[in-house]
């Protein structure tokens, strides 16, 4: 009895660190996969302010709350089990898919490099005008859903792409912990970065000079913060797609450029001091312009289409 019993507790002890490793493989992976989507992430942080733009401070977080719900329905009931479906039939599509988000991505990156360039004072102060009441903020968060929807798809599909060799249950797991990961991280950083004037308001009014200061820093900092997010999110988005679309042209023995911008930057960057980071930022450069381009060219087809703008 006692020889069976021990017998028992070491088959539990066993089963109990194959569960351990197949969860360490799990975070692993879906840290390998989140770190792939980081140039997406980036951008949908800097993209959601603006949704509760015009709205009173009481509003704020229940308006990222409903989006941050609707974004957990997007990844988890919408597209992951939709890709889970297609890389079990149709493994061959992920690279195309990849390549088609890619592209979107260099577009919407070259359109904002666009819009950067113009002056569009009439918007700005219809944004400022805007009415906050109860259809407006019903607009808004489901304006935010569906922008949330292409920019989560892309990145389960990054995430996938990364775990096309594992089992069904591996990749399933790791694709909702990649979701419920990024989608607490991307809005709860919102909601910091969107009540971050209102705390430095609170401070600036109250307590000793050092609070008053770091709360008036931090009121003056918010606008700052908001734009270099937008500048480097819009940077994110033509790297990364430029990245992505590379990969896959390269993967279809197609034009080389992947591989030349590679090895140009192994030859550039490979004797100096901190080779490694060198040889990132050449290459991240050059996959960055690769992506402005492909967008610019997006956006200038999109203008020939009758009916069409590609700026809004």
């Amino acid at each position: 009895m006692p020889s069976g019993l021990f017998a028992l507790l070491d088959d539990v002890a066993t089963i109990a660190k194959v569960a351990a490793a197949s969860i360490d493989d799990v975070g692993a992976a879906a840290s390998k996969a989140g770190v792939k989507a980081a140039g997406v992430v980036v951008d949908d942080t800097a993209v959601t302010p603006r949704y509760v733009t015009g709205f009173t401070p009481d509003r704020e977080l229940p308006i990222i709350w409903r989006i941050t719900k609707g974004s957990l329905f997007n990844k988890l009931v919408l597209i992951l089990p939709a890709l889970l479906l297609l890389s079990t039939f149709l493994p061959w599509a992920i690279t195309p898919l990849l390549m088609l988000g890619g592209a979107y991505l260099c577009f919407e990156g070259a359109e904002k490099v666009l819009h950067s360039l113009q002056e569009d004072k009439t918007s700005l102060e219809e944004d400022a005008e805007i009415v906050a009441d109860k259809d407006h903020e019903e607009m808004m968060v489901k304006g935010a859903v569906r922008t949330d929807f292409i920019l989560s798809a892309e990145i389960m599909v990054i995430a996938l792409n990364e775990v096309l060799d594992e089992h069904l249950v591996m990749r399933g797991a790791t694709l909702a912990l990649v979701a419920v990961l990024i989608t607490v991280a991307v809005y709860g950083v919102v909601g910091l970065i969107v009540k971050m004037d209102d705390i430095g308001l609170h401070m600036a009014k109250e307590g000793n000079k050092a609070r008053q200061a770091i709360g008036r820093g931090l009121v003056a900092l918010m606008p700052k913060l908001l734009a270099a997010l937008a500048t480097i999110g819009t940077a994110a988005m033509l790297w990364v797609g430029g990245q992505i679309v590379l990969h896959g042209l390269d993967e279809y023995h197609i034009g080389g450029i992947g591989h030349w911008l590679h090895d140009t930057a192994h030859a550039l960057g490979g004797g100096l001091p901190l080779a490694g980071l060198w040889e990132w930022l050449i290459n991240a450069g050059g996959a960055g312009v690769f992506g402005l381009l492909l967008g610019g060219l997006i956006v200038g087809a999109l203008h020939f289409i009758p009916g069409k703008k590609a700026a809004h």
